[in-house]
């Protein structure tokens, strides 16, 4: 089941935060047709947010025919958005964690890393390598 997490820094809307996560979790293959998303209370026990923000979230992705809310029972993945190139995650993401462990023993934290990841990935995206 996936576990939600908000960050107040992005300045994304919270619901919009719920729905990036999901769509992230079916691209990756982390969550597939018939897995169950947490129950609204469940999320507003554990991020102290609006049932509101939940529920809105929750709309969109079935309006999106990704997921379906059952009454009384909870809301179900029903799409996916999965790609053929989803074999190959699994060595990039080993790869990734090198070089993540790299980045932290040369000291930096969770911001640099991110900083330099995303400034990497423009440039390359800028060359055309991305």
């Amino acid at each position: 089941m996936i576990e939600f997490q908000l960050d107040t820094r992005t300045g994304v809307a919270p619901y919009l935060q719920l729905v990036h996560q999901v769509r992230r979790a079916l691209k990756l293959g982390l969550l597939h047709e018939g897995d169950q998303l947490p129950t609204v209370k469940e999320v507003v026990a554990r991020l102290a947010i609006n049932p509101n923000t939940v529920l809105k979230a929750y709309r969109e992705l079935e309006h999106d025919d990704l997921v379906a809310a059952r009454p009384g029972i909870g809301t179900f993945v029903t799409g996916t958005l999965s790609d053929p190139s989803l074999a190959a995650h699994g060595p990039l993401r080993q790869e990734l964690h090198r070089w993540l462990a790299k980045a932290r023993r040369a000291g930096l934290d969770d911001e640099s890393i991110e900083a330099l990841f995303r400034d990497s990935f423009r440039s390359a995206h800028e060359e055309g390598v991305a």
